[in-house]
């Protein structure tokens, strides 16, 4: 009886399969029919034509864009520094696969006036939640603009100061003398003082030196003088200068300025410490210390002394006494 009863169930979930995937495999016709049909409604001659148009004018684009950057490139060794150089090329990509992009979607039919619309919508949205990068974005563009500084120079900004290693549109990375990276905003370059040791080829430094009073000025000067003729990286063009600065407490405080380049501006500063200690010292020039007396103070000091005399006097008259019994 049970298997007589199971026959008919089984029958009953075949037939159910079979009638299910007779189903799929008419949806799946019915699929590839409408796709064929869309196939074929797009294999026209005016989309053919349409297709080879758009190839022909993306071939032009990529041939402009490749002579612009040449153009580019060739420029950049006579006029431009690297760090200009790159951020043209960047720009200029950035132009070409925008247009590239605009043109793509245009031949699809889809509507840019309104693409341009939503992006509008979402720039100005993103604006407001990213006030700084913003704000980094429109510096990095001035920084790049005024060229104020180039890759490889020295730059001091808000106390950090290093070697530029990239300046990009949101920060400019450097890496400090003890190489580190430092990734510096470009709104702190724009908003702070700004100082770029490698912009100009020569550096003037001065040293700060003095004589004791007892010292001829003039031959003083005469002798610092001679400090910047024993160095081989000092400029004679702006010439070496000495003058007096002002009287002292102890001594005629006096300055030494020279001209180097940049390049040999640690070299020249180590030469001309070391030569003015030696015509300071070949001249028998000496400079006068201040010296600071300290005295200990007791406010029972007077009573210890006179304690003491009273104490001698004592002594003393006990000592006559002593000596006038005994006579």
């Amino acid at each position: 009886m049970d298997e007589t009863a199971a026959a008919p169930a089984q029958q009953t979930i075949s037939t159910a399969a079979q009638e299910v995937t007779q189903a799929a495999q008419q949806h799946l016709a019915q699929k590839k029919e409408t796709f064929m049909a869309w196939i074929q409604t797009f294999l026209t001659w005016g989309n053919l034509f349409k297709v080879i148009g758009a190839v022909i004018v993306i071939l032009i684009l990529w041939f402009v864009y490749k002579l612009v950057l040449r153009g580019i490139t060739k420029a950049s060794t006579a006029k431009l520094n690297v760090q200009r150089t790159a951020m043209l090329t960047k720009s200029v990509s950035y132009i070409f696969y925008t247009v590239l992009l605009m043109y793509i979607l245009s031949c699809f039919g889809i509507k840019l006036t309104a693409l341009l619309g939503a992006a509008g919508v979402v720039g100005l949205a993103v604006g407001f939640a990213a006030q700084t990068t913003v704000s980094n974005l429109i510096s990095g563009i001035f920084v790049l603009g005024e060229g104020v500084m180039k890759m490889g120079d020295f730059i001091n900004v808000g106390g950090i100061t290093g070697t530029v290693d990239s300046i990009d549109l949101l920060s400019t990375k450097v890496h400090t003398p003890d190489n580190q990276m430092v990734r510096i905003p470009n709104a702190s370059i724009i908003n702070t003082n700004f100082q770029n040791n490698s912009y100009f080829d020569k550096r003037r430094m001065t040293f700060a030196v003095c004589a004791n009073y007892n010292t001829d000025i003039q031959k003083a000067l005469d002798t610092f003088m001679e400090a910047p003729a024993r160095c081989p990286t000092v400029l004679q063009d702006p010439a070496p200068a000495v003058w007096v600065d002002n009287f002292g407490s102890s001594n005629v405080n006096m300055t030494v300025a020279v001209w180097s380049n940049t390049a040999d501006f640690i070299q020249t500063k180590n030469d001309m410490f070391i030569a003015l200690m030696k015509v300071m010292k070949d001249a028998g020039i000496s400079m006068a210390y201040n010296c600071i007396e300290i005295a200990a103070h007791d406010d029972g000091g007077q009573k210890i002394k006179q304690s003491a005399k009273k104490a001698a006097h004592r002594k003393t008259a006990a000592g006559k006494t002593a000596n006038a019994r005994s006579e």
